[in-house]
C-alpha cells in the first residue's frame, strides 16, 4: 500500500512541479520594458476589438398604420448583427389589402467582408501576440541569441501595422454603410406600402451602435499600438546594430580627415 501511495503521490506532484518550473522560468521583469508591456497591451486590445465586434447585435424597426376600416397598427421589430449579412435578414411588411395580410422583406447591403476581416485579425493578433509573450518571457535566450527571431518579429510587426490600419479604415467605412442601412428611415422607405395612401408609417427606435462604434476605435488603437512597437523590435534586429557600427566607423574617419586638413593648412 506503501508503495501504491508514493507512486500516487509522486505522479501527482509531477505535474506540479512542471508547472512550478514553467512559471519559475517566467521572467516577469521583462513585462516592465516596452517591448513586453507593449506586447501585453496588444494581446488585451485585440480582445477588445473582435469581442466588441464579434458580439455586436441590434435592432431596428416601423410602425405601420393602414387607413382601412380596421384601422390594423402593425409593428415590425427586425433584429440583425455579426457578420451584417443584411440581405439575408427577412421581415414581413404588412399589406393594407383585403387579399394578402403580408409581404415577406429584406434588409438590404452585404457588409460581412470589412466585419469578419477584422474580427479575423483580431483573433490572429490575439494568438500572435500570446505566442510571442511566451517565447519572450521563458525564451528569451533564443529570442537575442538567435537574429532570425528578431527579424520575424519585425516583418510580422509590420505587416499587423498595415493590416489594422486597412482594417480598421474598412470596418469604419462599413459600419456607417450598416447604420445607413438599419436606420428606421431606410426601413420605411424599402416598404411600398409606406409610399401610397393606404397607409402611415413611422419609424420606430434606431439602434444603437455604441458597441460597434467602439470596435471601431479598438482597430485604430490596435494600430497605433503596432505601429509603435515597431521600433521597439526594430531595436532587436541586427540592422539597428549595422546602423550604430556605420556610425561609429564613420565618426573616426571623419576626424582623421578634419586633423589632416588642419595639418596640411598649418
Amino acid at each position: 500500500m506503501s508503495s501504491t501511495e508514493s507512486t500516487g503521490r509522486t505522479a501527482d506532484k509531477s505535474p506540479r512541479q512542471q508547472v512550478d518550473r514553467l512559471l519559475v522560468g517566467l521572467r516577469w521583469r521583462r513585462l516592465e520594458e516596452p517591448l513586453g508591456f507593449i506586447k501585453v497591451l496588444q494581446w488585451l486590445f485585440a480582445i477588445f476589438a473582435f469581442g466588441a465586434c464579434g458580439s455586436y447585435s441590434g435592432e431596428t424597426g416601423a410602425m405601420v398604420r393602414c387607413n382601412n376600416e380596421a384601422k390594423d397598427v402593425s409593428s415590425i421589430i427586425v433584429a440583425f448583427g455579426y457578420p451584417f449579412r443584411l440581405h439575408r435578414i427577412q421581415y414581413e411588411m404588412p399589406l393594407c389589402d383585403e387579399e394578402s395580410t403580408s409581404k415577406t422583406m429584406h434588409l438590404m447591403g452585404d457588409f460581412s467582408a470589412p466585419a469578419e476581416f477584422f474580427v479575423t485579425l483580431g483573433i490572429f493578433s490575439f494568438f500572435y501576440t500570446m505566442a510571442a509573450l511566451v517565447l519572450y518571457l521563458r525564451f528569451h535566450n533564443l529570442y537575442t541569441e538567435n537574429k532570425r527571431f528578431p527579424l520575424v518579429d519585425f516583418c510580422v510587426t509590420v505587416s499587423f501595422t498595415f493590416f489594422w490600419l486597412v482594417a480598421a479604415a474598412a470596418w469604419g467605412k462599413g459600419l456607417t454603410d450598416v447604420k445607413g442601412a438599419t436606420r428606421p428611415s431606410s426601413l420605411t422607405a424599402a416598404m411600398s406600402v409606406c409610399h401610397g395612401e393606404e397607409a402611415v408609417c413611422s419609424g420606430g427606435a434606431t439602434p444603437s451602435m455604441g458597441l460597434a462604434n467602439i470596435s471601431v476605435l479598438f482597430g485604430f488603437i490596435n494600430f497605433f499600438l503596432w505601429a509603435g512597437n515597431c521600433w521597439f523590435v526594430f531595436k532587436e534586429t541586427p540592422w539597428h546594430g549595422q546602423g550604430q557600427g556605420q556610425d561609429q566607423a564613420q565618426g573616426p574617419s571623419q576626424e582623421s580627415a578634419a586633423e589632416q586638413g588642419a595639418v596640411e593648412k598649418q
